[in-house]
C-alpha cells in the first residue's frame, strides 16, 4: 500500500468527529494561572473529554509525534512503522473501547539504561506503540488545559519552555546576589509517585470518569520483566508520553509552596534549585522543604545528593556558574561524559575508516553543541576542539602503521622530508606523535572542516 493511500485510509479510520462532541468552555485557555489555581474544579463539559481525545486531528497529531520519536516496540513487538497499517484495520474498535471506558493498556516492558554519570541504571517502562499513541492523545488534550496553570518557575516538559531558559533564570538569581543554592535531589522520583494522591489531583481537574479510569489503568498496567508481569502500585513509568505531564502535576504542589514562601527557584522535572542569600538560610530552607516533600508529597529526598552550596560547586542541568553569576559554564561532570563518549567513538581499535568515524562523531557533536554551546566559556570549547582533533590525528597515525607508510603519507601532505622522517621514526605512541609539528601541519583544523567535522566553537 502506498503511503498516500494509507494516509487517506487512516484519516477515514479515525472518523469524522466534530467539535460538538467535546465542547469547550468559553475563554478556557485565556484563564490566568492564578484563576486556575483558585478554581480547580473540573468544568461540566470535561465530562466529554474522551471525545476530544479521540478526535481525528488529535489522534493523527499523536500518531505523528509517536512516529517521530521512534522508540523500541513494547511487549507486543509492534514497531512504529507497523502502527499506521494496524490502525487502519483496528482503530474503530479501539475508539469504541476508549469511549465506553473499557480499554485496557498492556503492561510496559522494563528496559534498564545506564545513568549518564555512571551511577547505576535507570529503569524505563516502554508501553506498546498503540498505548504510546493513546497516551500522547490524552497528553495533548490535558497539556493544553493544564499548562497555563503551572508555575512560571517550572521549565521541564512544557511547550515553549526549555532547559536553557531554566539555566538562564538560575544564572540571573545568582547575579542578583543569591550566592547560595539549595540543590534538592528527589530519590527515584518517577518510581515513587503515590498513585492515590496523583489520581486525587487529576480528579480535581478532570470530570470525565473514562479518562480517569484510563490514566489509572496506565499507571497500574504492570511491568513485564524476564517474561513475567509484575504489579505496580506506585510510580509513573518513564518512557510513556503521559509521565512527564503527570510529574509536573505532582510537583506543582511543591511549586505552589515555594511561591507561597516567596522563594526564588527553578525546577526542571525533578531537578529543583532554590537560590538564597546565605548558607544559614539555605540550611533552614532545605530542612523545611525536605519535610514538606516527604510529609505532603510522600516522596523521598536523597540526602546524599542534596546540598546547600555555592552555585559554582553544584551543577544544574549540566551547567554551573561563576561565583558572581556572570558566566555560565559546562559542569565538570558533563565534560567528563563528553570525553568518555568521544573516546568510545574515536577508539583506535575500532577498525573503521576515518570517514565513517567522522560521520558518527559528527552526529554526536552536533547534538552536544546544540545544548552545551549555550555556555559562556569559549576557551573551554576551543580546548575541546583541539583535544578532539588530536584524537583523530592519533587515529590517522595508528592506521598508517609502518614507518615507511607514515613517511610517504606525510610527504604527500606537503611536509618537508627531514621533518617527515623525524616524525616517522618517532618511537613514541600515537597520542604523543599526534601533537607533533608534522601532524599538526599535515592535518590543520581546516582539514577536519573539509571532511565534515563540526567545530564546537563556531569561528566567525
Amino acid at each position: 500500500m502506498s503511503d498516500k493511500r494509507q494516509k487517506i485510509r487512516l484519516r477515514l479510520a479515525f472518523g469524522e468527529e466534530t467539535r460538538s462532541e467535546a465542547p469547550q468552555g468559553p475563554g478556557e485557555r485565556a484563564e490566568t494561572p492564578t484563576a486556575k489555581r483558585r478554581n480547580e474544579s473540573p468544568a461540566k463539559n470535561d465530562e466529554q473529554l474522551m471525545e476530544e481525545v479521540c478526535e481525528r486531528e488529535n489522534c493523527l497529531r499523536a500518531l505523528k509525534r509517536v512516529k517521530s520519536n521512534k522508540g523500541s516496540p513494547g511487549i507486543d513487538g509492534m514497531t512504529v512503522e507497523e502502527m499506521p497499517g494496524y490502525l487502519v484495520e483496528h482503530w474503530p474498535a479501539i475508539r469504541e473501547q476508549l469511549l465506553s471506558g473499557t480499554y485496557k493498556p498492556h503492561p510496559v516492558k522494563r528496559v534498564a539504561i545506564p545513568k549518564p554519570d555512571g551511577g547505576g541504571v535507570r529503569n524505563l517502562g516502554i508501553p506498546t506503540v498503540l498505548d504510546r499513541m493513546i497516551q500522547q492523545a490524552v497528553q495533548q488534550v490535558l497539556q493544553s488545559r493544564w499548562d497555563s496553570g503551572f508555575s512560571e518557575h517550572s521549565y521541564g516538559f512544557r511547550p515553549g519552555r526549555s532547559a536553557h531558559q531554566a539555566v538562564a533564570k538560575a544564572q540571573q538569581y545568582v547575579a542578583e546576589g543569591r550566592r547560595w543554592v539549595v540543590d534538592l535531589d528527589l530519590e527515584k522520583f518517577f518510581d515513587r509517585v503515590n498513585h492515590d494522591k496523583l489520581m486525587a489531583s487529576i480528579a480535581c481537574r478532570v470530570a470525565d470518569k473514562r479518562v480517569l479510569k484510563l490514566i489509572r489503568a496506565c499507571l497500574t498496567a504492570g511491568v513485564m520483566e524476564n517474561g513475567l508481569v509484575g504489579p505496580v502500585d506506585e510510580g509513573t513509568p518513564q518512557g510513556g508520553p503521559l509521565s512527564p505531564l503527570l510529574s509536573n502535576l505532582v510537583l506543582d504542589e511543591l511549586d505552589q509552596e515555594l511561591e507561597r514562601r516567596g522563594h526564588r527557584f527553578c525546577r526542571y522535572a525533578d531537578d529543583c534549585n532554590i537560590y538564597v542569600h546565605s548558607q544559614r538560610a539555605g540550611e533552614r530552607v532545605k530542612r523545611s522543604i525536605t519535610d514538606f516533600i516527604e510529609r505532603r508529597l510522600k516522596l523521598k529526598v536523597n540526602e546524599q545528593k542534596s546540598a546547600v552550596a555555592r552555585p559554582a560547586e553544584r551543577k544544574f542541568l549540566g551547567f554551573s556558574f561563576t561565583a558572581n553569576g556572570r558566566k555560565r559554564r559546562i559542569a565538570p561532570k558533563a565534560i567528563l561524559r563528553f570525553k568518555r563518549k568521544v573516546r568510545e567513538l574515536t577508539s583506535r581499535t575500532r577498525g573503521i575508516s576515518l570517514e565513517r568515524m567522522t560521520k558518527e562523531l559528527s552526529i554526536y557533536l552536533r547534538g552536544w553543541k546544540g545544548y552545551f554551546g549555550f555556555c559562556q566559556t569559549p576557551s573551554v570549547l576551543e580546548g575541546l576542539d583541539q583535544w578532539l582533533r588530536r584524537r583523530l590525528r592519533a587515529v590517522i597515525w595508528k592506521q598508517w602503521k609502518q614507518g615507511t607508510v607514515r613517511y610517504k603519507k606525510l610527504c604527500a601532505r606537503g611536509i618537508k622530508r627531514d621533518l617527515a622522517a623525524h616524525a616517522a621514526g618517532n618511537p613514541r605512541g600515537p597520542w604523543r606523535v599526534a601533537n607533533s609539528p608534522a601532524m599538526n601541519t599535515a592535518f590543520p583544523p581546516t582539514y577536519f572542516d573539509s571532511i565534515g567535522l563540526p567545530r564546537l566553537l563556531t569561528v566567525t
